[in-house]
């Protein structure tokens, strides 16, 4: 079978949910039977989000191969079951860097290097690289339709369609409906402008997922109109509304026919669908038969996507056992200046996690012992396996200067 491939693009404002979007299109085409991939491309000039602060972008997501990439991968592989590698995530400084070393080592035969068709073909190239052994190719854009930055990354998308055949490529674009409380309206005005924003880059989209918050449903009128004004079909016009849990994001798309939208679009084999496992997770979601309260005692606390993974695996942990787990987020700062009371008690578990840097180890190490010595399950991950070996050293072994030379040389 042709592989064909569905390009997801933003618009009006960022963290929408492109990637949840995203993966939840994987997971639907992959209950029909079909085999996908994803791909994340980030327009920011970083070779790979290992070296940006969490604060910035949120957790670093490394695959099995070693790639530092976006959080965005992370949902691409809870919800399919492709595995990602360094190649599923590309940027704009992975790209210059790989035209830059060719036209270093001559490759170019001394042509003049440009955004096209170099640049182009190179984003383009990468996209190929990862389609290979599948049926369906997601591939997200980052940041939203407008940015300077992502406009090579547009062009190489509007270009693929003309280089794979139109019947094999397909856009769909996330957008906002935003509701306006003094006028106690839904406006459509905004992802007008998203989608004419994009039209005149060259891209008309096939679907519109239109975020709405839960209270404020499209109304048949507001669909009717979107699709008149932006060109789309009616039933390729998405609600993308708030849901109770991220499980769900995929049965709300199913139950108004996103997946028999891109199936036709694409003119994939018609297949039945089984969601009975993802019925079933999301079940044990709303429907827990205990809790357990696990504390993270970390640094980063006050940007949640900073420990995505973590949260989601103690998630995953409950789903398996039909349990609710209400994580705790510590900061270890506040136990440093405060101390331990108020922060750790009752707490069915302690976790703590990665990080870098002296900022807030005291406070990690104080959770560590109390753990330990209150018997409470602990959990260390990478620093915060670090930290409980110095804990032991210091309280156990008697060793009280033990620390480590990233901390104290």
């Amino acid at each position: 079978m042709t592989t064909r491939f569905i390009f997801v693009t933003g618009g009006v404002v960022s963290s929408l949910g492109k990637g949840l979007a995203a993966a939840s299109i994987g997971s639907l085409l992959e209950a029909r039977g079909f085999r996908v991939t994803l791909q994340k491309m980030d327009p920011y000039i970083n070779v790979d989000a290992g070296t940006m602060s969490p604060y910035q972008h949120g957790e670093v997501y490394v695959t099995d191969d070693g790639g530092e990439t976006d959080l965005d991968l992370g949902h691409y592989e809870r919800f399919t079951s492709a595995r990602m590698t360094r190649d599923n995530n590309i940027t704009t400084g992975k790209i210059y860097g790989t035209v830059i070393e060719k036209e270093r080592r001559g490759d170019y035969l001394g042509r003049t290097v440009q955004v096209i068709p170099h640049i182009t073909d190179q984003i383009k190239a990468s996209v190929r690289k990862v389609a290979a052994g599948v049926d369906v190719v997601i591939i997200e854009i980052g940041g939203t339709v407008g940015d300077i930055e992502g406009l090579p990354f547009l062009e190489a998308v509007r270009q693929f369609k003309k280089d794979v055949g139109k019947d094999n490529v397909i856009y769909v674009h996330l957008t906002l409906v935003p509701f306006i409380h003094a006028a106690q309206e839904l406006k459509t005005k905004a992802t007008q402008h998203s989608v004419k924003e994009l039209r005149a880059i060259g891209i008309q989209p096939d679907v519109l997922l239109c975020r709405t918050a839960k209270d404020h449903p499209l109304t048949p009128s507001i669909k009717s109109k979107i699709a008149l004004f932006c060109d789309v079909e009616e039933e390729a016009v998405i609600a993308a509304r708030d849901v109770d849990t991220i499980y769900e994001v995929p049965l709300a798309f199913h139950d108004q026919g996103l997946d028999e939208s891109i199936i036709k679009l694409l003119d994939l084999p018609a297949r039945p669908i089984d969601l009975s496992r993802w019925e079933e997770i999301v079940r044990r979601v709303k429907a827990p038969r205990r809790r357990c309260r696990i504390g993270v005692v970390g640094k980063y606390i006050e940007v949640k996507d900073s420990y995505k993974s973590l949260y989601e695996a103690l998630a995953h942990g409950g789903i398996a056992h039909e349990a609710a787990v209400d994580v705790v987020w510590v900061d270890a700062e506040r136990i440093e200046r405060e101390g331990l009371a108020g922060h750790v008690a009752g707490l069915d578990g302690i976790l703590v996690p990665g990080g870098f840097g002296d900022r807030g180890i005291e406070g990690k190490i104080q959770a560590i012992r109390y753990a330990r010595e209150q018997r409470v399950p602990y959990f260390g991950i990478c620093l915060g396996m670090q930290c409980a070996v110095i804990e032991y050293a210091r309280h156990v072994c008697g060793l009280e200067g033990a620390n480590s030379t990233e901390f104290d040389p």
